[in-house]
Parts: C-alpha cells; sequence; structure tokens
C-alpha cells in the first residue's frame, strides 16, 4: 500500500510534470480519472464528479462505479503491472460505458499509475442489441420460408408415364431457382424450371410468384407458349422494376400420345433429351419474363418422346462452375457425364461439379431428370 505521502506525490506530479492538461480534461464529456498503484482514485474529472459524486476521489476505482469487491479483471492493474493499454466494457448505474486504461508514468520513465477513461456507449450498445433481435427475427422468418420454398418442391417418384428426380441446392438460404411438376388433367403434365435474376429473399418471393400463376393457369392455358405469354402479362402487372426478370422453360406431356410440347423463356440452359442412342438439345429460343417488353409472345415446338427417353433440365448454377482458373464446368461436361449412362447422373453431375468449384457456391442450382417409363407401373 503506498502511504499518504506517495498519494501526494502523485497529485503533485500532475502539475509538475504537467502529466495532464486541466483545461482539456475538466472540458470533457467523457469521464477521466487517475488511479495509483494500490487502485486508489487520486484525480477525477468534472464530469466523472458530478456524474458520480465528488467524494469519488480517495476512493478504491471499484468503489467508485458502486462495487464492494474488486474487478475480476481490473484494467488499471493490468496496466500498471505490464504498461499496456487495456480496454473493456463496464455498467455502471444501469449504463453501458467503454473503459480505457493506459499507463502514466514519471520523469523517470516509472509507473506510477494509470489514467482510465469511460465513455458512454449505452446508445450503441441498445442500437446493438435492438439489431441482434431484429436479425434474429429475420433469421426465424427466413428459415420459415426456407421450410416452406422446400416444402412445395414437386415429389420424386411416379407420374403416371414420367419418373421425376431432381437435385437442388440454393447458395444461400433461399433460392431463385425453381421447378414444378403437375397435372394438367388425367392426359397432361406440366413441367418447368425457373431462374429467377439475384438470390436470397426476393428472388424467392418471385418463384413463388411463378409458381402460384403457372398452377392457376394450367387448366385454362394448355399451350406453353400461351402460358408464357400470360405468366409475362401478369408479371407486367405487378409493377416492379426493371431489374427484376426471370427465365422459364415450360413443357407439357402428354401420357398417351407422347407428345412433348414445349416453349421457352429466356432460359439459356438448354433441357438435354438423350437416351441410350442420341443425345440432343431442345434448343427454343425466347425473351425473358421482364418489364422491359410490354407484350411478348413465344414459340412453342413439339416432339415426340419414347420409352426410355430422359430430358434433362437445368440451370446455369451448374455449367457457370468456375475452377481455379476461371474456367466455367459448361455443358460438354454434362454431356460426357450423360454417356456414360450412369443411373445417378444427377448425383454424379452435382459431384463433379462440387469437384470442380474452387471456393465458395456463388449461385443457386438446380437439376430436373424425368424419363419415359412404362404406364403400368405404379402410378402416384
Amino acid at each position: 500500500m503506498l502511504e499518504k505521502k506517495e498519494r501526494e506525490f502523485m497529485q503533485k506530479g500532475l502539475s509538475e510534470y504537467r502529466f495532464l492538461n486541466y483545461n482539456v480534461l475538466e472540458s470533457m464529456v467523457d469521464w477521466v480519472r487517475l488511479v495509483s498503484l494500490d487502485g486508489t482514485i487520486v484525480y477525477a474529472n468534472q464530469a466523472m464528479k458530478e456524474a458520480l459524486g465528488y467524494d469519488i476521489v480517495g476512493k478504491k476505482c471499484y468503489q467508485s462505479v458502486g462495487k464492494d469487491t474488486p474487478c475480476t479483471f481490473c484494467i488499471s492493474k493490468r496496466s500498471i503491472m505490464y504498461g499496456e493499454i487495456v480496454q473493456k466494457e463496464e455498467l455502471i448505474k444501469g449504463r453501458y460505458y467503454s473503459v480505457i486504461s493506459s499507463p502514466v508514468k514519471d520523469a523517470d520513465d516509472k509507473i506510477v499509475g494509470a489514467v482510465e477513461v469511460l465513455r458512454d456507449v449505452t446508445r450503441e450498445r441498445k442500437l446493438e442489441q435492438q439489431l441482434i433481435q431484429k436479425n434474429t427475427k429475420m433469421l426465424q422468418d427466413i428459415k420459415f420460408a426456407e421450410k416452406i420454398q422446400r416444402k412445395i418442391l414437386p415429389k420424386r417418384g411416379i407420374y403416371k408415364t414420367l419418373k421425376i428426380d431432381y437435385m437442388y441446392k440454393p447458395c444461400e438460404m433461399l433460392s431463385g431457382d425453381m421447378f414444378d411438376v403437375f397435372y394438367i388433367d388425367d392426359e397432361n403434365i406440366g413441367i418447368y424450371i425457373c431462374d429467377v435474376v439475384g438470390h436470397g429473399i426476393t428472388a424467392s418471393m418471385m418463384t413463388m410468384f411463378v409458381r402460384q400463376t403457372m398452377r392457376a393457369i394450367r387448366e385454362s392455358i394448355k399451350s406453353p407458349s400461351k402460358a408464357l405469354t400470360e405468366l409475362q402479362r401478369r408479371f407486367s402487372s405487378l409493377g416492379l422494376g426493371a431489374d427484376k426478370y426471370f427465365t422459364i422453360f415450360y413443357a407439357i406431356f402428354n401420357i398417351k400420345s407422347n407428345t412433348f410440347k414445349y416453349a421457352n423463356a429466356g432460359h439459356n440452359c438448354m433441357p438435354i433429351k438423350y437416351n441410350s442412342n442420341r443425345v440432343e438439345f431442345l434448343d427454343m429460343r425466347g425473351l425473358p419474363i421482364s418489364l422491359i417488353f410490354n407484350r411478348i409472345s413465344y414459340e412453342e415446338k413439339e416432339i415426340r418422346l419414347s420409352k426410355g427417353d430422359k430430358v434433362l433440365f437445368f440451370t446455369d448454377g451448374i455449367t457457370e462452375v468456375r475452377d481455379r482458373e476461371g474456367n466455367e464446368f459448361g455443358v460438354d461436361r454434362i454431356i460426357d457425364i450423360i454417356k456414360t449412362n450412369d443411373i445417378n447422373v444427377l448425383n454424379k453431375i452435382v459431384n463433379h461439379v462440387e469437384e470442380y468449384r474452387w471456393g465458395e457456391q456463388v449461385d443457386d442450382y438446380a437439376l430436373l431428370l424425368m424419363e419415359v417409363i412404362d404406364g403400368q407401373k405404379l402410378r402416384m
């Protein structure tokens, strides 16, 4: 413990060695105090004395802030012992303070105490807590939306004479890639794949619009090209910005005639039709669904599928994956995998993509595979 004369030396030092400029310290809004080697307050500026009481000088540093015992982590003690500048946060009378402690040295470069500056950061901490609470609520909402988005994906399995399988992986919790398979009537099955610009909440909400609209018009519009024109019309009525758009490839399969009619609204990943003998693209061009064009008409093609024919739908989250040198995965690698006639073609494509990619996934991806099967097989 320091003797009284040593404390007097500290106080005298304030003036003799001009360690502190009183005019500056006394005008500061932040609290400033000088703590001796034994933790006694030998100086407090006007702001601190007015807030905590004029009798804090002479008390232990912890007593001045309403504590009965020393702090578990005393930053003034650490500053004095090790000559370090140390910072912590302290709760004083219900308010948060950022406390910075720095060593004070005499003319002989000997540490004689510590000066502490206490800044009220209550507003910042409350805003931080509010932000955390809002982010927590938002995260819960996003998780719920993610659960809904996954729940509305079509079922894998048998749709009369079609077998459906898919792989789906958002780069964030919510995806802008979406696909659907649905019955139009007893003879026709609708199937589409969609890629909305962007990711996250906005993109996922647009996929909900696509799904709702396509299912709403499926019975009244049995032409893929006319369905896309109607989709464009309804999307335009939303009045969104020109930066909001999406692509979609839509097809209708007739289970009795095995005809496959399709139209394309800007989807740049052409579906791949293949069987054991041949691989070909369902090449069809068209403009994306956007507000740039007031009214768009789409072309439509029709082919006939046979038992064993498969059609692979996919998004550019697959083809645009890049390796370490910046080379894209591309379509040719998908074709090479298809030609192996592997029964687990979707898993094989995804595994190749994951091995090929350098860094984190930056785009959503979706793969949807339909296969024409024997009509006598189990039906959903």
